[in-house]
């Protein structure tokens, strides 16, 4: 499998770039594609996939939220000689009722190759790459969770788990849960995030002022209580437990979040 080039999807987005580049960094072949990049690869086109699978032996796999990660670009992928399957997906999908996940869960252990499932929790980089950005920017971060702790993980660590899951023995039909070294609540995380930053950042947990928000912001009401419906399973789910699976795959402690937030200030900073 050494010799045959890892494709890699999703290879401009957060957790993608971090899995080709690091890849790369240890001398692996690797098939970078995206919708719009060098090796062209899209969901909705199926004529793009198989010249992105050519000679591939193995697949870091994962679709764009509300995407589903399609049977058929998996079926494909065996019936051209992948005999590895790497899945991005989430903790909590079941609370959370993701059927989007849980189908792609299904179908890569269906799949005939060796597969790996990534559970991962709330990603840092929402914060200074993702839909939180410019919230944190406003100072003030709004989401229907209340109090509830989550193990925020770093992209670089869930690249970590899934390069070695990719060339490395031992990981077939394992599903890791990619977290990082503790569990904050929202409000801690957003104060680390205003200290690093330099100015305030507030987080506010109620789900009717989430509700305001997302109307206000154009999204239609019905949308925005089916959010508050979907989060309030992580109420209910408690506070999220750190798991020990990225010391035990990549033989080094996840990084903590302030780390994460001393690094990522400057993307807070310069606007």
């Amino acid at each position: 499998m050494s010799e045959q080039p890892i494709l890699v999807l999703g290879s401009t987005g957060t957790t993608g770039r971090r899995v080709a580049e690091l890849l790369g960094s240890q001398g692996h072949p690797v098939r970078a594609a995206a919708r719009r990049g060098r090796v062209p690869f899209d969901w909705s086109d199926p004529s793009t996939w198989e010249g992105a699978l050519d000679g591939a032996g193995a697949v870091y796999l994962m679709a764009p939220d509300g995407v589903p990660v399609d049977p058929a670009f998996v079926a494909l992928a065996v019936d051209q000689g992948v005999r590895r399957l790497v899945l991005l997906s989430s903790l909590a999908i079941e609370e959370m009722g993701d059927e989007r996940l849980l189908a792609a869960e299904a179908t890569v252990r269906g799949s005939g190759a060796d597969w790996t499932v990534l559970r991962c929790d709330w990603f840092d980089q929402n914060f200074d790459e993702g839909f939180f950005r410019e919230s944190v920017r406003a100072g003030r971060i709004t989401l229907p969770v209340g109090g509830v702790r989550q193990a925020f993980v770093d992209a670089g660590d869930i690249a970590a788990v899934a390069a070695a899951a990719l060339t490395g023995g031992g990981h077939a039909g394992r599903v890791y849960e990619v977290t990082g070294p503790r569990a904050l609540t929202f409000e801690e995380a957003a104060r680390m995030i205003g200290d690093a930053a330099g100015y305030p950042v507030l987080f506010q947990g109620d789900p009717e002022e989430f509700v305001r928000e997302q109307v206000a912001a154009g999204l239609p009401e019905e949308e925005a209580r089916g959010a508050v419906e979907a989060f309030a399973a992580l109420r209910v789910k408690g506070d999220a437990e750190p798991g020990q699976d990225v010391l035990r795959v990549t033989g080094r402690a996840p990084r903590d979040f302030a780390d994460y937030a001393r690094d990522a200030a400057p993307a807070w900073r310069d606007y």
